[in-house]
């Protein structure tokens, strides 16, 4: 058995079918361009279109991909007819079914994040410029992708979040809403009459620019401590962390001259040392008795 010219005849067959095969692979090469500029044009199509509505960012974000995932799952799949003039729908689907299960659990993390960044750009809650928290990471939503989502941490850090995680776990929004309720709180002396402390404390609160007093201020007299009787004192302000951190210092700074203004005392822990005396030795004399 000649190798060498077998081999020479497989090489020739092999170069031969490349030859003829240049031109679809051109066609192909030319088709996915096309689609690359399709999908360009289709996208800023699809802005301007939605762009006019008051669709929630995260929703344009999926309605843009889902359009050139569309137009690149259409554009690939000409080409490879045409590189392959026996390819089907049916027969692509057919393959794509033997395959399913391997490529499930090769990408399993890829497509859970994937279906979890849908669900996520899908849900209201949760928008593009929210401040949240989830599994100790807290900051403000800058950017929903369908397998990642970028948080920028209050310090400026930048922290790439997996879609999967922020749709298993429990989020919490701080700015749902505009306002929220903080709180604080604020011990007086035991000699201090009550009524007229929480009546001073609420009118200080109330007179603070941030404080909603339309939403009221609550005063709640709430513990015995070592040293004071504490009020648990409850406003509402602007929900961003921010503003929270703001109104608090105004408030406390506001109580705090308040009740100096009316001789009220804010106690610290008091400490009361206790000494006994002791008499030496020398001076107990002899107390023991002889017996006869």
């Amino acid at each position: 058995m000649n190798y060498i010219a077998t081999l020479r005849t497989q090489l020739q067959t092999m170069g031969k079918g490349f030859v003829e095969a240049l031109p679809s692979l051109a066609i192909a090469f030319f088709i996915i361009l096309m689609t690359w500029i399709v999908a360009r044009f289709a996208v800023r199509i699809s802005d301007a279109v939605v762009g006019r509505t008051e669709i929630r960012s995260s929703l344009k974000n999926l309605i843009d991909t889902l359009v050139r995932l569309g137009i690149w799952t259409l554009g690939i799949f000409i080409a490879a007819v045409v590189v392959i003039p026996d390819l089907t729908p049916a027969s692509l689907l057919a393959g794509l079914g033997i395959g399913a299960v391997a490529i499930g659990f090769a990408f399993q993390d890829i497509f859970e994040n994937f279906l979890a960044g849908v669900l996520i750009m899908l849900r209201e809650k949760m928008r593009i410029g929210d401040v949240i928290e989830c599994e100790d990471i807290t900051g403000k939503v800058e950017h929903i992708t369908l397998r990642e989502t970028h948080v920028r941490k209050l310090s400026g850090e930048l922290t790439v979040v997996p879609n999967s995680i922020l749709f298993k776990n429990p989020v919490e929004i701080f700015t749902d809403v505009d306002q929220r309720r903080h709180q604080v709180v604020v011990g007086v002396s035991y000699d201090t009459q009550l009524d007229h402390a929480a009546d001073i404390i609420r009118r200080a609160v109330e007179g603070v620019d941030d404080v909603l007093a339309s939403k009221g201020v609550d005063i709640f007299a709430q513990e015995f401590n070592s040293s004071s009787v504490d009020f648990l004192v409850r406003w509402w302000a602007g929900s961003t962390p921010r503003a929270g951190w703001e109104s608090k210092d105004k408030v406390i700074r506001a109580i705090k001259a308040a009740l100096d203004d009316a001789g009220i005392e804010i106690p610290f822990p008091y400490v009361t040392h206790t000494f006994k005396e002791t008499v030496p030795v020398s001076q107990l004399g002899d107390t023991t008795q002889k017996t006869p």
